[in-house]
C-alpha cells in the first residue's frame, strides 16, 4: 500500500530592522520553531522557514513582522515538496 504523499512549503524571506535592534530581533528568531537565520547584515535578515502549508509560513512571517525592532518582513520565495507521511 502507498503512503500518501504531503505537501511541504519552504520559503525565504527578507526581514528589515531598525539597526539597533537587529540583534534582538535576531534573537527572537533564533527562539522560533522551523525558522533557520542564514545571514544578516546592514539592519537586513535572511531567513528560511519552514512549515505544512501557505498559511503556516504567512502566520510565522506575520508573527516575525510584529517583532520589536522590525520594520518590515516580506517572503521572497516559496517551494512546495512533496513528501512521504512517516
Amino acid at each position: 500500500m502507498h503512503e500518501p504523499v504531503l505537501p511541504y512549503h519552504i520559503s525565504s524571506a527578507v526581514i528589515a530592522t531598525m539597526p539597533a535592534r537587529t540583534e534582538g530581533v535576531l534573537a527572537a528568531l533564533a527562539g522560533m520553531e522551523n525558522v533557520e537565520i542564514h545571514g544578516h547584515a546592514g539592519g537586513k535578515i535572511v531567513v528560511v522557514i519552514e512549515g505544512t502549508s501557505t498559511g503556516v509560513l504567512g502566520e510565522c512571517l506575520s508573527r516575525i513582522s510584529l517583532l520589536d525592532g522590525v520594520i518590515a518582513a516580506n517572503m521572497v520565495f516559496e517551494h512546495v515538496e512533496m513528501e512521504a507521511e512517516r
